[in-house]
């Protein structure tokens, strides 16, 4: 029973953290426009509007990314009921393999496709991870709950 709910558990964080990736990547263009003429929406109209594109236009992207793993990974730690960093790290993971792939699919700069990779998916999970974690200080102040 634990294992199902572990697995539900990873699946909730999955769903809830792509939402907020998906949402974030979708206001990105409303926040920071992209170049005039510029098609972000296909890997053909990145790569042709690439050359125009400035550091701005990537923090959007990686916000997503980040924040998507830090939900999913609150999410799954909060429903766990063991395991709870694996929990987290296992939606960590899943995040990263689709960066993985993004980066093979999308053309990006090798600093962001690097930074991304690195700074966005398991260190934001396991923030997630620590947040949810956190314990909080009782009625009576002793700090547990």
């Amino acid at each position: 029973m634990a294992a199902l709910k572990l697995a539900l558990a990873v699946v909730c964080g999955l769903v809830l953290g792509s939402a907020v990736n998906m949402a974030l990547i979708m206001v990105s263009g409303h926040v920071i426009p992209p170049p005039a003429g510029a098609d972000m929406t296909t890997a053909e109209g990145i790569r042709a509007a690439l050359p125009q594109l400035e550091a701005k236009h990537f923090l959007f992207p990686f916000i997503a990314h980040a924040f998507g793993s830090l939900v999913g990974a609150f999410i799954a730690t909060k429903i766990a009921p063991l395991h709870k960093l694996v929990a987290a790290l296992i939606v960590g993971s899943f995040f990263f393999v689709g960066g993985v792939m993004a980066a093979r699919m999308i053309p990006a700069p090798t600093w962001f496709i690097a930074l991304d990779l690195v700074g966005a998916y398991f260190p934001f999970a396991f923030f997630g991870f620590a947040l949810a974690h956190a314990r909080r200080g009782s009625a009576k102040g002793t700090g547990h709950q």
